[in-house]
């Protein structure tokens, strides 16, 4: 069966494949091959395998160059948009930042405006306090008059009733003519220092009406000033209250520890006060105090934000390229930006640099120690601008983006480190981003 099959395959293949003799010829011999049918097919189907393949080859080269072509162009639109949407970010970054440095200014017009104001009621008490001792003086020097007036009044009655009597026994004399003048002017300066003490009563009482009518519009006036700066702290405070707790930082411990002077910088703050009597100066003076107390609240929290790394390391646009977590079994301990090679790199806080050189692994790195047991590290730079024992500030240009150490692109690898302990910096990068 399989003879007949190769016979006659074998014939159709010689109808259209005839068996052909190839001569090679030297000068001393000649020899020739013989190409059977068999043998011209198989070269045939190799020669259209080949081609075949060649063309395939070549359309996909040319369909994943197109295709290459149109990622590309894509890409390109990608990151446009994204640099275009950073700006934005940017811009709006720059304009809270520039919000709350009016606000800031706002805040100590206010505070001024309310010590002036304080002071002001402070005087005005003082002079009713005064006003109302003289009150009392007066009354009880008009109450001593009154007295003596009607004590002399019923001694010139006795001292006249003596003379009618002795004037008409004898006749009178020149002494008791002379005692009964003395008394007449004595009672007359009585009468008329009492109608003058009657007259300063009255007019202390209307001053101390229009010192009243006076304080009254004062308190009118600083109860609404108390009310806009209780309303604008709650906006401000608030929002910085989030930002510390969303970073898994205790509010109160970070304001006890700047108000202690944790920062080295001028020791404790000083918490304000209206009046350093201990006199109690009233509801209005307590509500007073709070609001400075939150105002005071707010400068220790700008304080504390300056000293924790709420803020980006970068602000060219950029792109996240991973994330801090685990990563093929290892711990990543930071987020990695990616960049063109020498972006500029910023201090996320104020500190003071404790390394800056290689490491390994890092490269090229630089370390900053922050206040509140914080570290934060900068890695696979390909220039440092600052060096150890350097004190550097939020903002600070410390660094430029490179490819050093154990890296496959250029990037920053940004850590925070609490304690010791890696965090994820985007904790403090978003935390940061609800307020500034």
């Amino acid at each position: 069966m399989r003879t007949k099959l190769a016979i006659k395959l074998h014939s159709l293949l010689e109808r259209h494949l005839p068996e052909r003799r190839l001569f090679l010829k030297s000068e001393t011999d000649t020899r020739f091959i013989r190409l059977r049918p068999e043998t011209q097919a198989i070269a045939a189907l190799g020669g259209t395998a080949i081609v075949a393949w060649t063309i395939i080859a070549t359309a996909v080269l040319l369909m994943d160059s197109i295709g290459a072509g149109s990622f590309r162009d894509q890409a390109l639109r990608d990151q446009v948009t994204y640099q275009q949407r950073l700006n934005a970010l940017s811009d709006e970054r720059d304009a809270r930042a520039a919000e709350a440095v009016a606000a800031q200014e706002r805040f100590n017009a206010a505070l001024e405006q309310v010590s002036i104001m304080q002071s002001d009621l402070l005087e005005a008490q003082n002079r009713v306090r005064e006003l109302e001792t003289g009150l009392d003086i007066v009354q009880a020097t008009l109450g001593k008059t009154m007295k003596e007036r009607e004590a002399a009044r019923q001694q010139y009655a006795a001292l006249k009733s003596d003379l009618d009597d002795d004037g008409v026994a004898t006749g009178g004399g020149s002494g008791e003519n002379e005692t009964v003048a003395l008394l007449t002017d004595a009672l007359s300066r009585t009468a008329a220092e009492r109608d003058q003490v009657v007259a300063d009563a009255e007019d202390a009482l209307v001053r101390a009406d229009e010192m009243a009518t006076e304080i009254r519009l004062m308190e009118e006036k600083n109860d609404m000033i108390f009310r806009q700066l209780e309303e604008a702290m709650s906006v401000s405070v608030k929002p910085l209250d989030k930002m510390f707790e969303a970073a898994g930082m205790d509010p109160d411990t970070i304001i006890g520890q700047v108000r202690r002077g944790y920062s080295g910088q001028g020791g404790p703050l000083t918490p304000l006060s209206f009046s350093t009597r201990g006199d109690d100066l009233g509801a209005d003076a307590e509500r007073a105090n709070r609001i400075l107390n939150q105002m005071d609240r707010l400068n220790l929290y700008r304080i504390a934000a300056q000293k924790a790394p709420f803020a980006s390391p970068l602000k060219d646009p950029f792109r996240f390229t991973s994330g801090f977590g685990r990563r093929w079994g290892r711990l990543h301990a930071g987020t990695d930006f990616a960049a063109p090679h020498g972006t500029a790199i910023y201090a996320t806080a104020d500190g003071v640099v404790i390394h800056a050189g290689w490491q390994s692994g890092y490269g090229q790195l630089v370390k900053i120690k922050h206040e509140f047991g914080i570290e934060t590290r900068y890695a696979h730079n390909s220039k440092l601008f600052v060096s150890e024992g350097q004190r550097v500030s939020r903002g600070q240009k410390i660094a430029a983006m490179g490819n050093t150490g154990r890296s496959t692109g250029t990037h920053l690898h940004y850590e925070v480190r609490v304690g010791g302990t890696p965090v994820n910096p985007m904790t403090y990068i978003k935390a940061a981003n609800d307020v500034f």
